[in-house]
């Protein structure tokens, strides 16, 4: 059984695409194309269950159409329109590049100066053209290079230098 934290949201199912089961796939993070994964993990009911990629094809920077193996019709396409798509996390570390914002999320900022928790990564803000880190009690702190003293994988955290007082806002 996968696991919530063994998996990061990278987008989601759109529409059914054509009558040979395809689907269109919004998606946030191309990670599935820079690392070779042969599935997707698609949240059905609350359950992650894998799905082999047969093929897929870029439509535009943000939407490609995935063909899932089994999926072969436009009724079967269909029930997946709407399931969020997770890509696995242990294939994304062996990648040998910079972690991608998308994978950061559910990781706990340490602050460095005393080591404490501040909290987790809810979500990426990315609406500005500064980033920030939106933790689960809606804190925000700059997703900045220069306040990131280490990420580590493995642990999921990230040790920041964090500004005084920005928590305290």
């Amino acid at each position: 059984m996968i696991k919530e934290e063994e998996v990061y949201k990278i987008g989601r199912l759109g529409k059914a695409h054509g009558v040979k089961g395809e689907v269109s796939f919004q998606f946030d993070d191309d990670i599935f194309d820079r690392v070779d994964a042969d599935y997707l993990v698609l949240d059905i009911d609350g359950i992650l269950v894998p799905f082999f990629m047969e093929e897929y094809r870029f439509r535009n920077d943000t939407v490609c159409l995935v063909k899932f193996c089994d999926v072969d019709t436009q009724q079967r396409a269909q029930e997946l329109t709407g399931c969020d798509v997770y890509f696995p996390r242990a294939l994304a570390e062996e990648a040998e590049e910079q972690p991608s914002l998308a994978s950061l999320v559910g990781f706990s900022i340490i602050d460095a100066s005393n080591g404490k928790a501040v909290g987790r990564i809810a979500a990426i803000d990315d609406s500005t053209v500064n980033l920030l880190f939106e933790l689960e009690d809606g804190t925000l702190i700059p997703a900045n290079d220069e306040l990131i003293e280490a990420i580590d994988m493995q642990q999921q955290q990230i040790t920041m230098n964090i500004p005084i007082g920005l928590l305290n806002i």
